[in-house]
């Protein structure tokens, strides 16, 4: 069969450049010594870089793939007359397999881009997306929390001189939501949607992009009911670990407003990092008539009657972000002459602010800088293509196992997969890159030879300042 595989075919290329030997020490405390024979943990992974290299989606129909190319046979060292697992058997071993197995896998793909100086390290682009899970919306249930809570007020109220109530408001008509309903075939599953799209059950696939050749530094899934900003301390905490191991750190991350967040901001100033974040939709930088005092926590109005507006209370929005109140004395307001178009008929101002405004104020300005929107158009052209990519090309849309630890396997494994493409594409561009200042050379070569005038006109044709054309000329 080695005969009947071409030489340059990409599996056999594959398995020159990646050595999967240590996963045998990885994966050796998940067998024993006694009963049936398991499937070999090499073989087990090979299969699942092959599913998600060729987008398939379904165990049966990855082992049908699997069994009729030679190739991929010859990847896994099977000769073309023994049989291939079942594909039950790969069901079972994923989710035998801890998520360290599946991430020390990753972290060896992408020790192997840094080894090829493919990543850079300075900036991270991070975005997500949802993931379908593998349940229906018709699966879901009610949960029986009022039911539950009847019957602990029944049991309080026998013997009792005074009756407990609860009030149980009539929620017929009302659709499910994740407070009310969940999925038993997936637990961990959350409805979710997407402005224009159907409600559907997700999981959240969260990936951290270098910047500079477009590698994944860092992959996580997490639950669809959860904001970017609540995710960004889990995939930038282990992008931060994946690149630490590598000798890299950290310097900037770009993100879009989902990840704007006092805690988000504050956890990469704990880290050193340099977050560029546009704010949340509605922070406001000032406020029209108001001045704000930072010493005594106040407004200040600057037109009618001076009043001043004190703090109050923290309350919280529909979004769950904290914000501050500010009022003002009716006393103040009462004969201001501009009373009408300020509060209208109400007899106080009132202002609510964001919760640590300092945060924002100082991304605010940090945004308003034209290297802050140059950023904003990296972040664009180096993460949101890599999203398309392993949604549409690399198996990530849908999972095919349930539970939030196996859907972060799922984005590992897709993750990885699109490393190795970049990877293997990476070394061909090298060797086309050689051959291209080779003929360039000869080039060169040809007009110092039919005159000085050839060799000038070309030489000014050229841009200078690109380092490799320098490095050609320095040469010549």
């Amino acid at each position: 069969m080695n005969s009947l595989v071409p030489k340059d075919n990409f599996y056999r290329k594959l398995d020159e450049v990646l050595d999967m030997s240590f996963l045998y020490k990885d994966t050796a405390r998940y067998y024993g010594t006694e009963g049936q024979e398991s499937i070999d943990p090499v073989v087990f992974f090979k299969i699942c870089l092959i599913g998600y290299l060729n987008n398939i989606n379904s165990d049966r129909k990855l082992i049908e793939y699997c069994s009729n190319c030679l190739d991929t046979r010859l990847f896994m060292r099977y000769d073309i007359d023994e049989c291939l697992p079942w594909h039950s058997t790969i069901s079972r071993t994923r989710q035998l397999y801890g998520e360290d197995v599946f991430l020390s896998l990753f972290r060896k793909v992408l020790s192997l881009c840094v080894q090829k100086g493919m990543i850079r390290g300075k900036r991270q682009a991070i975005d997500s997306a949802f993931i379908k899970a593998n349940a229906s919306l018709d699966s879901l249930i009610e949960k029986e929390v009022i039911a539950d809570a009847q019957v602990y007020c029944d049991e309080l109220n026998e013997g009792s001189e005074f009756k407990l109530t609860i009030g149980i408001k009539d929620e017929e008509h009302k659709s499910p939501s994740n407070r009310t309903h969940y999925s038993p075939t997936d637990p961990d599953a959350r409805m979710s949607v997407k402005p224009g799209k159907a409600t559907h059950l997700n999981f959240f696939g969260q990936i951290a992009v270098d910047d500079s050749n477009h590698v994944i530094t860092g992959a996580i899934a997490d639950f669809a009911d959860k904001r970017d900003s609540q995710c960004l301390p889990n995939i930038l905490g282990q992008t931060i670990e994946n690149l630490k191991e590598n000798e890299i750190l950290i310097d900037q991350i770009v993100a879009d407003t989902g990840y704007s967040s006092v805690e988000a901001l504050q956890y990469c100033e704990k880290n050193n990092i340099d977050a560029y974040v546009p704010n949340i939709g509605s922070y406001k930088s000032m406020r029209e008539g108001f001045r704000y005092d930072k010493e005594t926590d106040r407004y200040i109005c600057t037109q009618g009657n001076k009043a001043i507006l004190t703090f109050k209370t923290i309350s919280t929005d529909k979004n769950g972000h904290f914000r501050k109140e500010y009022r003002s004395s009716a006393s103040d307001c009462s004969s201001c002459n501009i009373k009408a178009i300020c509060i209208g008929k109400s007899n106080t101002k009132k202002i609510t602010d964001i919760a640590d405004k300092a945060y924002y104020d100082k991304m605010h300005e940090k945004m308003q800088t034209k290297y802050a929107k140059k950023l904003s158009k990296i972040r664009k052209s180096t993460v949101e293509p890599v999203l398309g990519t392993l949604i549409n090309y690399l198996n990530m849309k849908r999972l095919n196992s349930r539970g939030i630890n196996q859907a972060s396997k799922h984005v590992l494994m897709a993750a990885l997969c699109y490393n190795l493409k970049k990877y293997m594409k990476y070394v061909q561009r090298k060797i086309k890159t050689i051959a291209m200042e080779q003929s360039i050379f000869s080039l060169i070569g040809g007009l110092k030879r039919l005159g000085r005038c050839c060799y000038n006109d070309f030489k000014s044709f050229l841009v200078l300042n690109q380092p490799r054309r320098n490095l050609i000329w320095q040469r010549t």
